[in-house]
Protein backbone atom coordinates (compact mmCIF):
# COMPACT_ATOMS: atom_id res chain seq x y z
CA UNK A 1 0.00 0.00 0.00
CA UNK A 2 1.25 3.23 -0.66
CA UNK A 3 0.36 6.93 0.53
CA UNK A 4 -2.44 7.61 -2.94
CA UNK A 5 -4.17 4.71 -0.94
CA UNK A 6 -3.84 6.20 2.95
CA UNK A 7 -4.85 9.29 1.56
CA UNK A 8 -7.69 7.39 -0.02
CA UNK A 9 -9.35 6.16 2.76
CA UNK A 10 -8.98 9.32 5.67
CA UNK A 11 -10.43 11.68 2.40
CA UNK A 12 -8.20 13.17 -0.22
CA UNK A 13 -10.37 16.04 0.08
CA UNK A 14 -12.93 16.97 2.59
CA UNK A 15 -12.96 19.29 5.61
CA UNK A 16 -9.55 19.05 6.31
CA UNK A 17 -7.83 19.85 2.89
CA UNK A 18 -9.97 23.20 2.54
CA UNK A 19 -9.00 24.29 5.96
CA UNK A 20 -5.60 23.87 4.97
CA UNK A 21 -6.01 25.48 2.13
CA UNK A 22 -7.60 28.49 3.85
CA UNK A 23 -4.92 29.00 6.46
CA UNK A 24 -2.43 29.04 3.56
CA UNK A 25 -4.31 31.61 2.38
CA UNK A 26 -2.37 34.41 4.02
CA UNK A 27 0.78 33.90 2.78
CA UNK A 28 -0.74 33.87 -0.39
CA UNK A 29 -2.35 37.42 -0.36
CA UNK A 30 1.15 38.84 1.09
CA UNK A 31 3.40 38.14 -1.78
CA UNK A 32 1.93 40.18 -4.49
CA UNK A 33 1.37 42.98 -2.24
CA UNK A 34 5.24 42.81 -1.47
CA UNK A 35 6.09 41.64 -4.63
CA UNK A 36 4.35 44.69 -6.60
CA UNK A 37 4.95 46.89 -4.06
CA UNK A 38 7.33 49.29 -5.86
CA UNK A 39 4.87 50.35 -7.91
CA UNK A 40 3.84 52.31 -5.18
CA UNK A 41 6.78 52.48 -3.13
CA UNK A 42 9.09 53.74 -5.52
CA UNK A 43 6.88 55.34 -7.83
CA UNK A 44 8.38 58.85 -9.49
CA UNK A 45 6.22 62.08 -9.32
CA UNK A 46 6.49 64.68 -11.69
CA UNK A 47 9.79 66.62 -10.63
CA UNK A 48 12.21 69.44 -11.54
CA UNK A 49 15.42 71.19 -10.00
CA UNK A 50 14.63 73.10 -6.91
CA UNK A 51 15.23 76.88 -8.01
CA UNK A 52 15.70 79.47 -5.53
CA UNK A 53 12.79 82.11 -5.58
CA UNK A 54 10.43 79.66 -7.59
CA UNK A 55 6.82 80.28 -7.20
CA UNK A 56 4.94 78.31 -4.25
CA UNK A 57 2.28 76.61 -6.78
CA UNK A 58 3.40 73.55 -8.67
CA UNK A 59 1.04 73.87 -11.41
CA UNK A 60 0.96 77.32 -12.54
CA UNK A 61 5.06 78.33 -13.03
CA UNK A 62 5.15 77.93 -17.04
CA UNK A 63 6.26 80.97 -17.35
CA UNK A 64 8.77 81.77 -14.55
CA UNK A 65 9.93 78.09 -15.47
CA UNK A 66 10.64 78.75 -19.01
CA UNK A 67 13.22 81.33 -18.09
CA UNK A 68 15.10 78.88 -15.68
CA UNK A 69 14.23 74.79 -17.56
CA UNK A 70 14.99 73.53 -21.24
CA UNK A 71 12.56 71.77 -22.99
CA UNK A 72 13.16 68.02 -23.81
CA UNK A 73 12.46 66.95 -27.17
CA UNK A 74 9.18 66.18 -26.68
CA UNK A 75 8.23 69.59 -25.46
CA UNK A 76 8.26 69.26 -21.61
CA UNK A 77 10.15 70.82 -19.29
CA UNK A 78 13.25 69.08 -18.43
CA UNK A 79 13.27 67.48 -15.19
CA UNK A 80 16.76 66.86 -14.98
CA UNK A 81 18.67 70.14 -16.17
CA UNK A 82 18.11 73.79 -15.71
CA UNK A 83 19.86 76.48 -17.19
CA UNK A 84 22.88 77.89 -15.70
CA UNK A 85 21.54 80.86 -15.86
CA UNK A 86 18.11 82.40 -16.68
CA UNK A 87 17.25 82.77 -19.41
CA UNK A 88 15.11 85.99 -21.38
CA UNK A 89 12.08 85.00 -22.94
CA UNK A 90 11.56 85.49 -27.00
CA UNK A 91 8.40 87.40 -26.06
CA UNK A 92 9.71 89.86 -23.81
CA UNK A 93 11.37 93.22 -24.94
CA UNK A 94 14.63 92.44 -23.58
CA UNK A 95 13.97 88.67 -25.23
CA UNK A 96 13.00 90.38 -28.53
CA UNK A 97 16.22 92.69 -28.55
CA UNK A 98 18.31 90.03 -27.89
CA UNK A 99 16.62 88.06 -30.68
CA UNK A 100 16.98 90.89 -33.12
CA UNK A 101 20.62 91.44 -32.14
CA UNK A 102 20.84 87.20 -32.86
CA UNK A 103 22.25 86.20 -29.15
CA UNK A 104 19.41 83.60 -29.21
CA UNK A 105 20.65 81.80 -31.48
CA UNK A 106 23.11 80.18 -29.86
CA UNK A 107 22.48 76.90 -27.34
CA UNK A 108 22.15 78.61 -23.73
CA UNK A 109 24.05 76.10 -21.41
CA UNK A 110 22.06 73.52 -19.05
CA UNK A 111 24.01 72.20 -15.70
CA UNK A 112 22.26 69.19 -13.01
CA UNK A 113 19.69 70.15 -10.39
CA UNK A 114 22.63 70.87 -7.54
CA UNK A 115 20.22 71.89 -5.06
CA UNK A 116 18.02 68.99 -5.27
CA UNK A 117 14.30 68.59 -6.83
CA UNK A 118 11.06 69.28 -6.23
CA UNK A 119 8.16 67.03 -6.80
CA UNK A 120 4.41 66.89 -7.08
CA UNK A 121 2.95 65.72 -4.13
CA UNK A 122 -0.84 65.74 -5.40
CA UNK A 123 -0.48 61.73 -5.85
CA UNK A 124 2.26 60.40 -3.62
CA UNK A 125 3.47 61.93 -0.08
CA UNK A 126 6.67 60.06 -0.15
CA UNK A 127 8.26 57.38 -2.06
CA UNK A 128 11.75 56.24 -1.70
CA UNK A 129 12.33 58.15 -4.71
CA UNK A 130 11.54 61.52 -3.39
CA UNK A 131 13.08 60.54 -0.03
CA UNK A 132 16.51 59.79 -1.33
CA UNK A 133 15.92 61.96 -4.74
CA UNK A 134 16.40 58.15 -6.83
CA UNK A 135 15.82 60.20 -10.29
CA UNK A 136 17.96 61.43 -12.74
CA UNK A 137 21.50 59.98 -12.85
CA UNK A 138 20.22 58.11 -9.72
CA UNK A 139 17.43 56.63 -11.26
CA UNK A 140 19.31 53.31 -11.55
CA UNK A 141 19.41 52.89 -8.18
CA UNK A 142 15.41 53.29 -7.93
CA UNK A 143 15.14 50.36 -10.41
CA UNK A 144 17.55 48.63 -8.58
CA UNK A 145 16.00 48.10 -5.32
CA UNK A 146 13.41 45.94 -7.00
CA UNK A 147 16.47 44.06 -8.35
CA UNK A 148 17.92 43.38 -4.72
CA UNK A 149 14.54 42.76 -3.32
CA UNK A 150 13.96 39.79 -6.39
CA UNK A 151 17.76 38.52 -5.64
CA UNK A 152 17.44 38.15 -1.88
CA UNK A 153 14.07 35.97 -3.10
CA UNK A 154 16.66 34.43 -5.44
CA UNK A 155 19.05 33.40 -2.46
CA UNK A 156 15.81 32.48 0.07
CA UNK A 157 14.07 30.06 -2.21
CA UNK A 158 17.51 28.06 -2.53
CA UNK A 159 17.73 27.89 1.39
CA UNK A 160 13.78 27.18 2.04
CA UNK A 161 13.86 24.47 -0.77
CA UNK A 162 16.81 22.55 1.04
CA UNK A 163 15.79 23.35 4.50
CA UNK A 164 12.63 22.09 3.82
CA UNK A 165 12.94 19.12 2.56
CA UNK A 166 15.41 18.09 5.62
CA UNK A 167 13.86 19.82 8.58
CA UNK A 168 10.13 20.21 7.26
CA UNK A 169 7.69 22.62 5.50
CA UNK A 170 6.05 23.90 9.05
CA UNK A 171 8.57 24.96 10.76
CA UNK A 172 10.40 26.44 7.50
CA UNK A 173 7.08 28.62 7.66
CA UNK A 174 6.98 30.10 10.30
CA UNK A 175 10.64 30.92 9.89
CA UNK A 176 9.33 32.39 6.59
CA UNK A 177 6.64 34.56 8.82
CA UNK A 178 8.98 35.79 11.89
CA UNK A 179 11.73 37.03 9.02
CA UNK A 180 8.95 38.58 7.00
CA UNK A 181 7.71 40.87 10.28
CA UNK A 182 11.18 41.58 11.87
CA UNK A 183 12.68 42.42 8.63
CA UNK A 184 9.54 44.18 6.85
CA UNK A 185 9.59 46.38 10.47
CA UNK A 186 12.91 47.10 9.73
CA UNK A 187 12.89 48.25 5.93
CA UNK A 188 9.83 50.78 7.14
CA UNK A 189 12.35 52.56 9.46
CA UNK A 190 15.50 52.43 6.90
CA UNK A 191 16.92 56.21 7.70
CA UNK A 192 19.33 55.43 4.28
CA UNK A 193 19.02 53.81 1.28
CA UNK A 194 21.63 51.68 1.94
CA UNK A 195 19.61 50.39 5.49
CA UNK A 196 16.30 50.01 3.13
CA UNK A 197 18.35 48.31 -0.03
CA UNK A 198 20.10 45.35 2.86
CA UNK A 199 16.72 45.02 4.58
CA UNK A 200 14.48 44.73 1.80
CA UNK A 201 17.09 41.90 0.03
CA UNK A 202 16.79 39.88 3.48
CA UNK A 203 12.70 40.45 3.33
CA UNK A 204 12.70 39.33 -0.36
CA UNK A 205 14.53 36.20 1.18
CA UNK A 206 12.42 35.36 4.14
CA UNK A 207 9.51 36.04 1.67
CA UNK A 208 11.40 32.99 -0.53
CA UNK A 209 9.94 30.54 1.93
CA UNK A 210 6.15 31.52 1.04
CA UNK A 211 6.87 30.93 -2.44
CA UNK A 212 8.42 27.64 -2.37
CA UNK A 213 6.54 25.92 0.81
CA UNK A 214 3.03 26.69 0.47
CA UNK A 215 1.70 25.47 -3.09
CA UNK A 216 3.46 21.99 -2.10
CA UNK A 217 2.08 21.88 1.40
CA UNK A 218 -1.18 22.01 -0.07
CA UNK A 219 -0.79 19.74 -2.72
CA UNK A 220 0.91 17.09 -0.44
CA UNK A 221 -2.65 16.62 1.13
CA UNK A 222 -4.83 16.10 -2.14
CA UNK A 223 -5.30 13.32 -3.94
CA UNK A 224 -4.57 13.37 -7.75
CA UNK A 225 -8.64 14.28 -8.92
CA UNK A 226 -8.41 17.38 -7.11
CA UNK A 227 -4.84 18.83 -7.15
CA UNK A 228 -6.20 21.34 -10.07
CA UNK A 229 -9.28 22.72 -8.77
CA UNK A 230 -7.45 23.51 -5.12
CA UNK A 231 -4.64 24.69 -7.11
CA UNK A 232 -6.16 27.09 -8.92
CA UNK A 233 -8.70 27.66 -6.01
CA UNK A 234 -5.28 29.00 -4.06
CA UNK A 235 -4.09 30.71 -6.80
CA UNK A 236 -6.82 33.24 -6.85
CA UNK A 237 -5.84 34.65 -3.23
CA UNK A 238 -2.61 35.33 -5.24
CA UNK A 239 -4.88 37.42 -7.34
CA UNK A 240 -7.28 39.34 -4.50
CA UNK A 241 -3.54 40.35 -3.38
CA UNK A 242 -3.17 42.31 -6.37
CA UNK A 243 -6.45 43.62 -6.06
CA UNK A 244 -6.06 44.70 -2.77
CA UNK A 245 -2.49 46.45 -3.32
CA UNK A 246 -4.72 48.76 -5.82
CA UNK A 247 -7.13 50.07 -2.41
CA UNK A 248 -3.95 49.91 0.04
CA UNK A 249 -1.86 52.05 -2.55
CA UNK A 250 -4.62 54.31 -3.23
CA UNK A 251 -5.16 55.14 1.16
CA UNK A 252 -2.20 54.90 2.20
CA UNK A 253 0.41 57.37 -0.08
CA UNK A 254 3.10 57.92 2.21
CA UNK A 255 5.78 54.40 1.61
CA UNK A 256 6.64 53.71 4.89
CA UNK A 257 3.30 53.26 6.42
CA UNK A 258 2.34 51.48 3.43
CA UNK A 259 5.48 49.09 3.92
CA UNK A 260 3.88 48.65 7.18
CA UNK A 261 0.47 47.89 6.25
CA UNK A 262 1.43 44.92 3.98
CA UNK A 263 4.00 43.92 7.16
CA UNK A 264 1.79 43.20 9.69
CA UNK A 265 -0.39 40.62 8.73
CA UNK A 266 2.01 38.48 9.39
CA UNK A 267 1.77 38.40 13.06
CA UNK A 268 -1.87 36.81 12.64
CA UNK A 269 -0.21 34.63 10.16
CA UNK A 270 2.05 33.19 12.87
CA UNK A 271 -0.64 32.31 14.82
CA UNK A 272 -2.45 30.20 12.38
CA UNK A 273 0.42 27.66 12.10
CA UNK A 274 -0.95 26.50 15.63
CA UNK A 275 -3.55 24.77 13.01
CA UNK A 276 -1.65 24.03 10.28
CA UNK A 277 -0.39 20.59 9.54
CA UNK A 278 2.85 18.79 8.33
CA UNK A 279 2.87 16.77 5.41
CA UNK A 280 2.04 13.22 6.06
CA UNK A 281 4.06 12.62 3.00
CA UNK A 282 7.08 14.42 4.06
CA UNK A 283 7.27 12.95 7.55
CA UNK A 284 6.77 9.05 5.97
CA UNK A 285 9.87 9.85 3.88
CA UNK A 286 11.86 10.67 7.04
CA UNK A 287 10.45 8.32 8.70
CA UNK A 288 8.56 9.91 11.43
CA UNK A 289 5.60 7.53 11.37
CA UNK A 290 3.98 8.56 14.84
CA UNK A 291 3.84 11.96 13.53
CA UNK A 292 2.18 11.19 10.14
CA UNK A 293 0.01 8.51 11.57
CA UNK A 294 -1.25 11.60 14.09
CA UNK A 295 -1.79 13.62 11.25
CA UNK A 296 -3.58 11.35 9.06
CA UNK A 297 -6.03 10.54 11.91
CA UNK A 298 -6.81 13.99 12.47
CA UNK A 299 -7.18 14.12 8.57
CA UNK A 300 -9.43 11.05 8.43
CA UNK A 301 -11.97 12.82 11.84
CA UNK A 302 -12.21 16.20 10.12
CA UNK A 303 -13.30 14.35 6.56
CA UNK A 304 -15.51 12.11 8.38
CA UNK A 305 -14.31 8.98 7.69
CA UNK A 306 -14.30 5.88 9.56
CA UNK A 307 -10.59 4.22 9.35
CA UNK A 308 -10.76 0.24 10.07
CA UNK A 309 -8.04 -0.25 12.79
CA UNK A 310 -6.22 -3.01 11.39
CA UNK A 311 -5.66 -1.31 8.19
CA UNK A 312 -4.98 1.71 9.24
CA UNK A 313 -2.85 0.72 12.68
CA UNK A 314 0.85 2.37 13.29
CA UNK A 315 1.97 -1.03 11.76
CA UNK A 316 0.61 -0.61 8.97
CA UNK A 317 1.43 2.95 8.40
CA UNK A 318 4.97 1.98 8.91
CA UNK A 319 5.27 -0.54 5.92
CA UNK A 320 3.96 2.40 4.06
CA UNK A 321 7.30 4.84 5.48
CA UNK A 322 9.13 1.73 4.90
CA UNK A 323 9.33 2.06 0.94
CA UNK A 324 8.97 5.66 1.18
CA UNK A 325 12.21 6.43 3.61
CA UNK A 326 14.96 8.37 2.45
CA UNK A 327 17.83 6.80 2.56
CA UNK A 328 20.28 10.22 2.44
CA UNK A 329 19.29 13.48 2.74
CA UNK A 330 18.45 15.53 -0.56
CA UNK A 331 20.68 17.71 -2.06
CA UNK A 332 20.63 20.29 -5.39
CA UNK A 333 22.82 17.68 -7.23
CA UNK A 334 19.80 14.79 -7.03
CA UNK A 335 18.21 16.82 -9.72
CA UNK A 336 20.85 16.38 -12.38
CA UNK A 337 22.33 12.42 -11.25
CA UNK A 338 19.76 10.66 -13.59
CA UNK A 339 18.47 11.36 -17.44
CA UNK A 340 14.73 12.06 -16.47
CA UNK A 341 15.37 14.60 -13.49
CA UNK A 342 18.06 15.99 -15.18
CA UNK A 343 15.91 16.55 -18.15
CA UNK A 344 12.79 18.04 -16.46
CA UNK A 345 15.00 20.27 -14.45
CA UNK A 346 16.89 21.86 -17.20
CA UNK A 347 13.19 22.24 -18.52
CA UNK A 348 11.42 23.83 -15.66
CA UNK A 349 14.73 26.27 -15.58
CA UNK A 350 14.11 27.62 -18.58
CA UNK A 351 10.15 28.22 -18.37
CA UNK A 352 10.27 29.70 -14.54
CA UNK A 353 12.52 32.52 -16.08
CA UNK A 354 10.69 33.51 -19.02
CA UNK A 355 7.43 32.90 -16.76
CA UNK A 356 9.02 35.52 -14.07
CA UNK A 357 10.81 37.50 -16.32
CA UNK A 358 8.14 38.14 -18.19
CA UNK A 359 5.21 38.51 -15.66
CA UNK A 360 7.65 41.46 -14.01
CA UNK A 361 8.15 42.69 -16.67
CA UNK A 362 4.60 43.91 -17.12
CA UNK A 363 3.33 44.18 -13.95
CA UNK A 364 5.97 46.83 -12.75
CA UNK A 365 5.56 48.87 -15.84
CA UNK A 366 2.01 50.84 -15.51
CA UNK A 367 2.20 53.56 -17.43
CA UNK A 368 1.27 54.90 -20.43
CA UNK A 369 -1.72 53.10 -20.73
CA UNK A 370 -4.14 56.00 -20.13
CA UNK A 371 -5.19 55.28 -16.98
CA UNK A 372 -2.97 56.57 -13.71
CA UNK A 373 -1.48 53.43 -11.39
CA UNK A 374 -4.32 52.99 -9.26
CA UNK A 375 -6.98 51.88 -12.22
CA UNK A 376 -4.14 50.16 -14.16
CA UNK A 377 -3.35 47.87 -10.61
CA UNK A 378 -6.66 47.23 -10.44
CA UNK A 379 -7.90 46.25 -14.00
CA UNK A 380 -4.43 44.13 -13.43
CA UNK A 381 -6.02 42.36 -10.77
CA UNK A 382 -9.39 42.08 -12.13
CA UNK A 383 -7.87 40.30 -15.19
CA UNK A 384 -6.48 37.84 -13.48
CA UNK A 385 -9.91 36.27 -12.08
CA UNK A 386 -11.27 35.42 -15.70
CA UNK A 387 -7.40 34.10 -16.27
CA UNK A 388 -8.21 31.04 -13.15
CA UNK A 389 -11.05 30.04 -15.48
CA UNK A 390 -8.80 29.52 -18.22
CA UNK A 391 -6.12 27.75 -16.52
CA UNK A 392 -8.65 25.35 -14.54
CA UNK A 393 -10.43 23.96 -17.98
CA UNK A 394 -7.53 24.15 -19.83
CA UNK A 395 -5.38 21.86 -17.37
CA UNK A 396 -8.30 19.48 -16.90
CA UNK A 397 -8.54 18.95 -20.67
CA UNK A 398 -5.94 19.91 -22.37
CA UNK A 399 -3.20 19.20 -20.34
CA UNK A 400 -0.49 21.18 -18.21
CA UNK A 401 2.40 21.13 -20.98
CA UNK A 402 0.01 22.80 -23.56
CA UNK A 403 -1.21 25.20 -21.15
CA UNK A 404 1.80 26.20 -20.03
CA UNK A 405 3.32 26.41 -23.20
CA UNK A 406 -0.27 28.47 -24.92
CA UNK A 407 0.02 30.68 -22.68
CA UNK A 408 3.22 31.59 -22.58
CA UNK A 409 2.96 32.11 -26.22
CA UNK A 410 0.06 34.25 -25.25
CA UNK A 411 1.83 36.33 -23.09
CA UNK A 412 4.58 36.42 -26.27
CA UNK A 413 2.37 37.27 -28.67
CA UNK A 414 0.56 40.50 -26.66
CA UNK A 415 4.18 41.81 -26.12
CA UNK A 416 4.77 41.63 -29.78
CA UNK A 417 1.63 43.08 -31.33
CA UNK A 418 2.21 46.16 -28.70
CA UNK A 419 5.29 46.76 -30.67
CA UNK A 420 3.21 47.44 -34.02
CA UNK A 421 0.89 49.72 -32.05
CA UNK A 422 2.08 53.71 -32.34
CA UNK A 423 2.23 55.48 -28.68
CA UNK A 424 -0.97 57.43 -29.94
CA UNK A 425 -3.58 54.21 -29.73
CA UNK A 426 -3.41 54.38 -25.86
CA UNK A 427 -6.34 52.22 -25.97
CA UNK A 428 -5.20 49.40 -27.89
CA UNK A 429 -1.99 49.26 -25.85
CA UNK A 430 -4.21 49.09 -22.76
CA UNK A 431 -6.12 45.99 -23.97
CA UNK A 432 -2.83 44.47 -25.27
CA UNK A 433 -1.42 44.76 -22.02
CA UNK A 434 -4.32 43.49 -20.45
CA UNK A 435 -4.60 40.41 -22.25
CA UNK A 436 -0.75 39.59 -21.75
CA UNK A 437 -1.35 40.33 -17.62
CA UNK A 438 -3.99 37.57 -18.54
CA UNK A 439 -1.64 35.31 -19.99
CA UNK A 440 1.37 35.85 -18.12
CA UNK A 441 -1.03 35.34 -14.69
CA UNK A 442 -2.04 32.23 -16.12
CA UNK A 443 1.47 30.93 -17.19
CA UNK A 444 1.99 31.93 -13.65
CA UNK A 445 -0.98 29.72 -12.24
CA UNK A 446 0.17 26.57 -14.27
CA UNK A 447 3.72 26.81 -13.59
CA UNK A 448 3.46 26.30 -9.71
CA UNK A 449 0.65 23.69 -10.08
CA UNK A 450 2.66 21.86 -12.93
CA UNK A 451 6.22 22.21 -11.10
CA UNK A 452 5.05 20.63 -8.07
CA UNK A 453 3.88 17.34 -10.13
CA UNK A 454 6.83 16.68 -12.07
CA UNK A 455 9.31 16.36 -8.96
CA UNK A 456 8.79 13.39 -6.29
CA UNK A 457 8.02 14.19 -2.61
CA UNK A 458 11.59 13.65 -1.74
CA UNK A 459 12.78 16.02 -3.46
CA UNK A 460 9.78 18.46 -4.37
CA UNK A 461 10.77 21.25 -2.16
CA UNK A 462 14.16 20.82 -3.46
CA UNK A 463 13.23 21.25 -7.15
CA UNK A 464 11.02 24.21 -6.22
CA UNK A 465 13.73 25.95 -4.81
CA UNK A 466 15.56 25.40 -7.42
CA UNK A 467 13.17 26.64 -10.58
CA UNK A 468 12.41 29.56 -7.73
CA UNK A 469 15.77 30.79 -7.76
CA UNK A 470 16.05 30.71 -12.17
CA UNK A 471 12.83 32.08 -11.37
CA UNK A 472 13.70 34.95 -9.21
CA UNK A 473 16.35 35.74 -11.37
CA UNK A 474 14.19 36.44 -14.47
CA UNK A 475 12.10 38.70 -11.92
CA UNK A 476 15.37 39.93 -10.83
CA UNK A 477 16.38 41.13 -14.49
CA UNK A 478 13.13 42.24 -15.48
CA UNK A 479 13.44 45.64 -13.64
CA UNK A 480 16.86 46.67 -15.16
CA UNK A 481 15.14 45.80 -18.57
CA UNK A 482 12.97 48.27 -18.78
CA UNK A 483 16.07 50.45 -18.58
CA UNK A 484 17.03 48.94 -22.24
CA UNK A 485 14.73 51.61 -23.72
CA UNK A 486 17.80 53.95 -23.55
CA UNK A 487 19.18 52.13 -26.20
CA UNK A 488 15.77 51.73 -27.86
CA UNK A 489 12.49 52.47 -27.21
CA UNK A 490 11.12 49.05 -28.18
CA UNK A 491 13.94 46.93 -27.05
CA UNK A 492 12.37 46.27 -23.72
CA UNK A 493 9.09 44.47 -24.84
CA UNK A 494 11.10 42.34 -27.71
CA UNK A 495 13.16 41.23 -25.16
CA UNK A 496 10.32 40.21 -22.84
CA UNK A 497 8.32 38.66 -25.58
CA UNK A 498 11.43 37.13 -27.15
CA UNK A 499 12.34 35.17 -23.27
CA UNK A 500 8.35 34.27 -23.65
CA UNK A 501 8.00 32.79 -26.59
CA UNK A 502 11.72 30.92 -26.05
CA UNK A 503 10.14 29.22 -22.79
CA UNK A 504 7.04 28.36 -24.60
CA UNK A 505 9.23 26.41 -26.44
CA UNK A 506 10.42 24.63 -23.65
CA UNK A 507 7.24 24.04 -21.75
CA UNK A 508 6.96 21.21 -24.82
CA UNK A 509 9.26 19.53 -23.58
CA UNK A 510 8.13 18.49 -20.28
CA UNK A 511 6.28 15.69 -19.39
CA UNK A 512 2.70 15.36 -18.67
CA UNK A 513 0.90 15.28 -15.32
CA UNK A 514 -2.75 15.33 -15.63
CA UNK A 515 -4.32 12.50 -13.54
CA UNK A 516 -0.85 11.07 -12.95
CA UNK A 517 -0.41 10.34 -9.27
CA UNK A 518 2.57 12.74 -7.38
CA UNK A 519 5.67 10.48 -7.68
CA UNK A 520 7.07 9.92 -4.30
CA UNK A 521 10.48 8.76 -4.73
CA UNK A 522 13.33 9.01 -7.80
CA UNK A 523 12.28 6.06 -8.75
CA UNK A 524 9.49 6.87 -9.10
CA UNK A 525 10.35 9.98 -12.13
CA UNK A 526 12.82 7.62 -13.78
CA UNK A 527 10.38 4.35 -14.11
CA UNK A 528 8.39 6.61 -16.31
CA UNK A 529 10.52 6.60 -18.80
CA UNK A 530 10.62 2.95 -19.13
CA UNK A 531 8.50 1.55 -21.38
CA UNK A 532 5.50 -0.42 -19.97
CA UNK A 533 6.71 -3.87 -20.63
CA UNK A 534 10.18 -3.72 -19.29
CA UNK A 535 8.47 -1.92 -15.67
CA UNK A 536 5.99 -5.13 -15.97
CA UNK A 537 9.14 -7.56 -16.20
CA UNK A 538 10.53 -5.76 -12.95
CA UNK A 539 7.95 -6.20 -10.87
CA UNK A 540 8.23 -10.04 -10.57
CA UNK A 541 12.21 -9.42 -9.77
CA UNK A 542 11.22 -7.19 -6.90
CA UNK A 543 8.50 -9.51 -5.53
CA UNK A 544 11.16 -11.68 -5.23
CA UNK A 545 13.80 -9.55 -3.44
CA UNK A 546 11.69 -8.67 -1.28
Amino acid sequence: MGFEELLEQVGGFGPFQLRNVALLALPRVLLPLHFLLPIFLAAVPAHRCALPGAPANFSHQDVWLEAHLPREPDGTLSSCLRFAYPQALPNTTLGEERQSRGELEDEPATVPCSQGWEYDHSEFSSTIATEWDLVCEQKGLNRAASTFFFAGVLVGAVAFGYLSDRFGRRRLLLVAYVSTLVLGLASAASVSYVMFAITRTLTGSALAGFTIIVMPLELEWLDVEHRTVAGVLSSTFWTGGVMLLALVGYLIRDWRWLLLAVTLPCAPGILSLWWVPESARWLLTQGHVKEAHRYLLHCARLNGRPVCEDSFSQEAVSKVAAGEQVVRRPSYLDLFRTPRLRHISLCCVVVWFGVNFSYYGLSLDVSGLGLNVYQTQLLFGAVELPSKLLVYLSVRYAGRRLTQAGTLLGTALAFGTRLLVSSDMKSWSTVLAVMGKAFSEAAFTTAYLFTSELYPTVLRQTGMGLTALVGRLGGSLAPLAALLDGVWLSLPKLTYGGIALLAAGTALLLPETRQAQLPETIQDVERKSVPTSLQEEEMPMKQVQN
